[in-house]
């Protein structure tokens, strides 16, 4: 029994399936543009954290332009509470992206209780903030893909191809889209 017990688990784990309370799950970690088009994509089980998977979503970013190479450093990144944390602003800060990711309370708190020596509070750009539901859009775009939604495919690699395709198929509608 403990065998196959482990056998499962190996499994699951391989299939970027994690156990929830909801039952087996997997979570997608996104990046998108301002026009609610998909970035990039990571792929986790479903208990792993954000914050975790910030520098590895922002690596995979390319933004083609009209010649030489793709654009890695986006102007601004807009996150929520989620992703604050030292380790994410620093990365931020090293490639000269403007952070647009308030302070948890928990930790303007700890902040404030070292006084002086806690350091300043985090600033950002409160109308800029206001565009990050565009990563909550595009999720839903992307969930109107029923295969999307519910994940039958059981490999990550097959799903990762249905949100490589679903994201075409968004970003051709966006080019195609005529603009009066």
């Amino acid at each position: 029994m403990d065998t196959a017990r482990r056998r499962r688990k190996v499994r699951l784990t391989a299939a970027l399936l994690g156990r929830s309370r909801g039952g087996q799950t997997s979570k997608v970690h996104l990046a998108a543009d301002r026009r609610c088009r998909p970035l990039a994509f990571v792929l986790t089980v479903g208990q792993a954290a954000d914050s975790p998977q910030f520098i590895a979503v922002l690596a995979k970013v390319r933004v083609p332009g009209p010649v030489g190479r793709p654009r890695t450093r986006p102007d601004a990144v807009a996150g929520d509470k989620a992703y604050s944390s030292r380790g994410n602003r620093a990365h931020l800060r090293a490639r000269g992206i403007k952070a647009v990711i308030p302070e948890k309370a928990d930790q303007a708190a700890n902040r404030t209780r070292k006084g002086a020596r806690g350091g300043r509070p985090v600033r950002y750009d409160a109308e800029l903030y206001k565009e990050r539901n565009t990563v909550e859009r595009l999720i839903n775009k992307m969930k109107a893909w029923r295969g999307i939604a519910t994940r039958y495919d059981k490999t990550p690699g097959s799903y990762l191809a249905g949100l490589h395709l679903r994201a075409s198929m968004i970003w051709i509608r966006e080019l195609t889209r005529t603009t009066p």
